[in-house]
Formats: C-alpha cells, structure tokens, sequence
C-alpha cells in the first residue's frame, strides 16, 4: 500500500503550509534588493526552501540534516520550517539511506539525501548500483525514482582520508545515474532545483571547497530564471558552459576544478596565451558538443580535475574528445589530475591537488613549437 504523500501542515502539528510559504516570500523579499554576495551553501540551501515549498512530495533526510542543519549547514532551518517529518535526522547508516529513499521514491515521493561526505556513501554503493540505478530499466519504465543523493565531494579543506574522496567516477560509470556537479554559486542553486525536478535519480556532487565561496547573485532573479527556464524547456542538464573564452588552448574542468583552471587561464594571460575555459556542469549527461566545439577551435586542450587519473572521468573526456576532434589536434591532450595514492594528510593536500603550476606546465607541453 503506498503511503500518503503528506503537506508540510500535516507532517508537523505546529508547522502548516502557509508557514512554508510565508518563510519563502520573506526571503524572496529580502533578496528583492538586486545582486548580493551569496555563497555556495546559501543557493543550495535556497534551493531546498524552494524545492521543498514548491512541492510537498520533496523531502529530506540523512545525517545530522535536522536540528543541526548537517555539518555544512546546506541545509540549515529546514526543520524548523518544514517539520520533522519533511526534514529529519536517520541512523548512522547509509545504506539504510538510501534504500529508504528508494522506496519512498516508488511510492511518489522525491526524497533529497545527503552522504554528509563523499566517502561515507560506500557503504551505500550496493544499494545505489543496485537499485537506484537499475530501478526504471528492471521494470521497463514502469517504476521512476525520482531522488536525489547529495554527496560533498572532494578536497581543498583540510580533511583527512575518508573525507576528500574524488568519487565522481563511480557513479559516473554506473548507468542509470545522472551526475551533476556545479562549480558556480548560480548553479548550484539552478542545477539542485533541476535534479530535485528531475525523474530520474542524480547524484549531486557538490564541490565542498567551494562551499563558502562567493558570487553577486540575485537569488530572487534566479528563481524567477529558473521557473521560466522550466517552463520554456531550458535545462543546465547535459549542458556545458564556456566559463572563459579563449582562442590558444582549451581547459576542461568540472566542479572544484572549475576555480583553478581559471586562475590558471588569468595566469596564462600575463604571458600572452588565451586559454578557454569550459565548466563541464554535468557529467552524465555529457555535453560533447560544447567541449568538442571548443577543442576544435583552438587545436590543443588540459582536463583538469581533482580525482585519480587512472579509469577516471578525466581519462573519459580525453577519449570523448580524441575520438571526435582528432583531425583537430595540434597536440595530444594532457591531463592534470591528483595523484593515483590514498588522498593524503591535510599539511600534503596542496601537492596533490591540481594547482595553477601544474596546469601551466601541461599547457607549455602542448608542442607549440610546431
């Protein structure tokens, strides 16, 4: 028997729907000023309110995301505007997580979950290649999941093994996923609200060092894009974007990266070389027509990312684009990626990550005395 779907009034006595509503006009209206500094945390967060008062199947749930308001706070005062039953801490299980999410995705729910960090989700792999993945083909399109798993990914903040994993790469493998990964403060907003909308289940890699980072955003406006965008049929999904224009080289990155090779492309312009810097978004989907349009153009390209290098999604692109650009190619494509170890203690992580150097190096490699 599938469970009722519940408004945010009856998930908690003291909390009703006009609660939730009058919460998202009052911010509506304090955003009503024009563009503001606004992190990563803050859209994501919006996102949630947004997602949440807009539909009252969304749901969320995970460590620590109740009163806390999880450990990055994205999804701070949830609870408190929602109810428990709508925003609620579980169990120190992730399988259980997400194999919960599962089912009430079946019943008609859109749960959002989050992995707290990106190597807690693990223990969570089976039940996400299993099943997640597999859900809508296994029943031959009879049964969607619509859900959302959130997973803070990557390094750059100090952490230990267990808490910096690049894991895009699994997921991006396991077919029956989508991968979305923002690097902006715009898309993190745009891009949460499209996987929440979607039907299908997307992991959500969210870069967590850039978390804190800022960018004049007006959120209001944004939301307004974003309903529009929808009802035009206008999508981040499976499209990249030229975060940089160029005309010498192409730098191909996608979440934490995005930051680095641009301050790598800013770099290279002192020394009069203009690299284009593509911001990948989604990673399943691909958009290999934006990547491949670029490489074309300026007949050399660096992929840049955080994760192992070896069966990554970094080596994935660079096959993508050789197969579809070689005739174009002035040089073979390079790759500047972290190190194929165990992530390392915090006082080593500046070496294994990619960093301007390392991606001026490899643009110097690309045979420009040919």
């Amino acid at each position: 028997m599938s469970p009722t779907v519940t408004t945010s009034s009856e998930a908690n006595g003291n909390v009703s729907a006009a609660t939730a509503r009058a919460a998202a006009s009052a911010a509506a209206t304090a955003e009503a000023a024009g563009p503001q500094p606004v992190t990563m945390a803050k859209a994501l967060n919006t996102a949630l309110v947004d997602a949440m008062s807009a539909d009252s199947s969304v749901l969320v749930f995970g460590e620590d995301v109740g009163t806390l308001g999880g450990v990055f706070r994205i999804t701070d005062g949830l609870t408190k505007t929602f109810g428990e039953q709508r925003c609620f801490d579980t169990p120190l299980a992730e399988s259980g997580i997400v194999g919960m999410a599962v089912g009430m995705a079946i019943n008609g729910m859109r749960p959002v979950v989050e992995m707290q960090f990106d190597a807690f989700a693990y223990p969570a792999f089976e039940q996400i290649v299993s099943h997640v993945a597999k859900m809508h083909n296994r029943t031959r399109g009879a049964v969607k999941l619509p859900m959302v798993i959130r997973v803070p990914y990557g390094g750059g903040i100090g952490g230990v093994e267990h808490h910096c994993d690049s894991s895009e790469s699994y997921y991006a493998h396991t077919a029956g996923l989508k991968v979305y990964t923002p690097a902006t403060v715009a898309d993190g907003y745009r891009m949460l609200r499209e996987a929440i909308d979607s039907d299908d289940p997307v992991m959500f890699m969210e870069p967590k060092k850039l978390y804190w980072s800022k960018d004049l955003v007006d959120l209001s406006s944004l939301r307004a894009s974003y309903e529009e965008g929808t009802t035009a049929g206008l999508a981040s999904e499976g499209r990249a974007a030229v975060a940089r224009p160029g005309t010498d080289a192409t730098l191909i990155a996608y979440g934490p990266s995005v930051p680095t090779a641009l301050a790598a492309a800013e770099a290279a312009a002192l020394e009069g070389r203009s690299l284009e810097v593509i911001d990948v978004r989604t990673l399943v989907p691909f958009d290999d027509v934006t990547v491949c349009e670029s490489v074309r153009k300026t007949g050399r390209a660096v992929v840049i990312a955080e994760a192992h290098g070896f069966a990554s999604v970094s080596s994935e692109i660079v096959a993508r684009v050789q197969e579809r650009c070689f005739h174009h190619l002035a040089a073979p494509i390079r790759r500047v990626t972290g190190f194929d170890i165990p992530y390392p203690a915090p006082k080593l992580e500046k070496y294994y990550l990619p960093g301007v150097d390392r991606i001026l190096d490899a643009v110097d490699d690309l045979q420009w005395e040919d």
